[in-house]
Order: structure tokens, then sequence, then C-alpha cells
């Protein structure tokens, strides 16, 4: 049986990266040329915010959607050791469909952390509709697998789809980093590493 997620990080031109800080992580692991920008926009709130940092950066010649419940901290010695440092994470990905131009999904599995942060970002994004309820994202897009990354730590996390038109290089992007920093400055985790 193989295995996807090791095959991507074994493939020439990826990028693998992390850095361990506080308690809470963002991740992008569909970064890269992929998902584009979700990787500049999760390596920046985490280090503006002093957030631990995962990220998988693909080459513009490799782009290969891997489902996240296939992304696997059993196939990465180097995500294994994130999710075991951090206690909640913010996952950053990129979608786009044509009914959700101006939405912002977030979906993951703890819903008062997807609360919090979508009260830090609406008011810097008005332009755009931030969508907590469950029922309303794309069933496909909730993030609620119990393999997917964000899940995994033990406060388990928030799964944030954004569309296109947020990720460019433009103020609409700058102030979701803005919200994001905020969201994880002020959320009450202590910032020590977690005792193991």
């Amino acid at each position: 049986m193989t295995d996807p997620f090791a095959e991507l990080l074994a493939t020439s031109g990826v990028q693998e990266v992390s850095a361990l800080r506080g308690r809470i992580g963002f991740m992008a692991y569909h970064g890269g040329s992929l998902e584009e920008q979700t990787d500049i926009i999760a390596s920046r709130a985490a280090e503006r915010s002093g957030a631990s940092y995962y990220g998988v950066l693909q080459p513009t010649d490799v782009q290969w959607h891997i489902p996240s419940h296939k992304v696997s901290p059993t196939s990465s010695p180097r995500l294994k050791t994130f999710i075991e440092h951090v206690e909640i994470v913010i996952t950053i990905h990129g979608f786009g469909r044509r009914d959700h131009f101006t939405s912002v999904l977030l979906g993951g599995q703890n819903r008062e952390l997807a609360a919090h942060v979508a009260g830090h970002l609406q008011p810097r994004l008005p332009e755009y509709d931030i969508v907590t309820e469950l029922d309303l994202i794309p069933k496909d897009l909730r993030g609620l697998h119990p393999d997917n990354p964000v899940n995994l730590p033990p406060g388990k996390g928030v799964q944030i789809e954004l569309p296109p038109r947020i990720r460019g290089s433009s103020p609409h992007m700058d102030s979701l980093i803005d919200g994001l920093v905020d969201a994880a400055a002020m959320w009450p985790t202590p910032t020590a590493p977690i005792a193991r």
C-alpha cells in the first residue's frame, strides 16, 4: 500500500519546513504552487504571533493534492514533532468555487476557536463572509475527519479555507494576516512548550 504523503515529501523540489515556537500552531501543507500564498499567510501569522509553523511547499512542476486525512505524522518525523509540540492549530487552505468567491470558511473540530478567529477576521474583512456554521460549509471543506492534521493536537483546531481573491499580495491578505495574528495572540493558551 503506497503512502502518498511520504512520496510527496520525497519528490524533488518539495520543501517541508517547520519552526517550533509557542503552543499555538499554523499549518499550510498544501503550500507553494498548489494552494498559492497559503504558506506565506501561515508563516507570517505564525512568526508575528510567536506561534509554531509547519508547511509543505510544492514547486511549480508538481502540484499534487493529497487529501488532508492522508497527511499523516506517521509519514513525517517533522510533522509528528510539530503535532506533539502544539496545543491547537490553525490550518490555512485555499479553495475556489463559483458560489463562494467572497467566503472564508472556518471548519475543523474546535468550534470555540473557530468563533474566536471569526471575531478577529470579520471586522478586518468586511468584503467577505466569514462562515463558521458547519451546515453552510461544503461537506468536503469542513475539516472534520479525525485523521485530518487540524484535529490531531490535544485541543484540535480550525481549518480555514480561503478563496483566490484574498490570497493575492493585496490589502485583503494583509488584513487577513493581521486578524490571524491577533486571534492567536489573544487565545488563552500558554506559550510554553508542552512537557513531554
